[in-house]
């Protein structure tokens, strides 16, 4: 990935949506360069439980499209995915009074990895800026990734956060972890501290497309399909309003969708576990014959017995788990459902 410009600032991002089709979706055809009719450009937003939130982050990115339509032309795609609360009737009231928005409202809760695969399918526009509804991904940067974008013709432009305002120490350090570990054992090049925010060209939205696994880690998904990508560095700032829905849990499954979506390591950890312990087993099965045929033998210690029976089988509890994670993913993929349903799109 190439480097280019850096801008610091304080500002968001947004998502979207789609039908549940495997690979098939119609999608608006991408403008020649001679056509001098203005780009489209989306903007995705997912949503769920964002109700103390949502008023304020549509004005806040309607204020800065604004100074940009002489330039291009924009659409604002919401996702509510299952949201419980108020966020529908909300998002609706934004749609109304915003012919520029449409809302896809999925049938339930399908995460938002998910959502945003729903989102990417119903957008129409030559680029997509995906950011999240807490407005820690600012808005304003909008005006930025459109530069960057433009300047460096580059096929996605990505936020990459030089500090997280609101967030725990052992939130960043755990995601700093994951991040080495991850990059260490996949083939795919995660960049550090990025997250979802970021434009894309037509390009790059289309190649996503064809991505239609059910276990889905965006970050990686990103980073796999490759093309020109640089970096937008920005502060990241602390939720707006309302709270996360990103748990501990909740990110901890999200590490072990990309752990075991981009690399097979930990299968072969397993196998190198099984050989080490086989080869340890056989030269210590070997030593205590010696000793029994030369020496004699004594009444072997209880305790030592207890430590090998219990490291043996913790061992073999961690491999099973292990094969349990990778087989459980392809029992899901074999089935075959769709990624999401849609209960309804509401659009002008």
């Amino acid at each position: 990935m190439s480097k280019s410009k850096t801008v610091t600032t304080k500002k968001k991002t947004a998502s979207k949506a789609s039908t549940a089709k495997p690979a098939a979706t119609k999608r608006a055809p991408a403008r020649s360069s001679g056509n001098k009719s203005k780009e489209l450009i989306s903007i995705l937003v997912p949503c769920y439980n964002e109700q103390a939130v949502i008023h304020m982050c549509h004005k806040r990115i309607t204020d800065v499209i604004s100074e940009l339509e002489k330039d291009y032309k924009f659409e604002i795609c919401y996702i509510n995915d299952g949201s419980k609360d108020e966020t529908l009737s909300d998002l609706l009231a934004i749609q109304e009074a915003d012919k520029r928005v449409m809302v896809v409202n999925l049938s339930r809760n399908f995460g938002k990895e998910v959502a945003m695969t729903a989102g990417l399918d119903q957008i129409t526009g030559d680029a997509v800026i995906i950011l999240d509804a807490d407005l820690q991904d600012p808005p304003e940067l909008i005006p930025d990734l459109i530069k960057i974008w433009k300047d460096e013709d580059c096929d996605v432009v990505y936020g990459q956060r030089i500090s997280r305002l609101g967030e725990t120490w052992f939130k960043k350090f755990s995601a700093a972890v994951f991040y080495k570990i991850i990059n260490r054992i996949s083939r795919v090049d995660i960049p550090l501290n990025t997250g979802d925010f970021r434009i894309m060209n037509r390009r790059a939205i289309d190649a996503l497309a064809q991505l239609r696994e059910k276990h889905r880690f965006m970050k990686g998904m990103f980073a796999w399909i490759g093309y020109k990508q640089v970096p937008l560095q920005y502060q990241r700032q602390p939720r707006a309003a309302g709270r996360t829905k990103w748990d501990y849990i909740s990110l901890w499954n999200l590490s072990l969708e990309g752990i075991t979506g981009f690399s097979m390591t930990p299968l072969r950890m397993a196998t190198v576990f099984g050989f080490l312990i086989s080869a340890f087993s056989f030269l210590f099965g070997a030593y205590i014959l010696i000793k029994t045929l030369f020496f004699g033998s004594n009444v072997p210690g209880y305790p030592s017995l207890m430590v090998m029976i219990s490291f043996l089988s913790g061992i073999q509890l961690l491999t099973i788990g292990i094969l349990g994670e990778y087989i459980g993913r392809i029992f899901s993929e074999t089935k075959r459902r769709p990624l999401y349903l849609i209960d309804k799109i509401y659009k002008s």
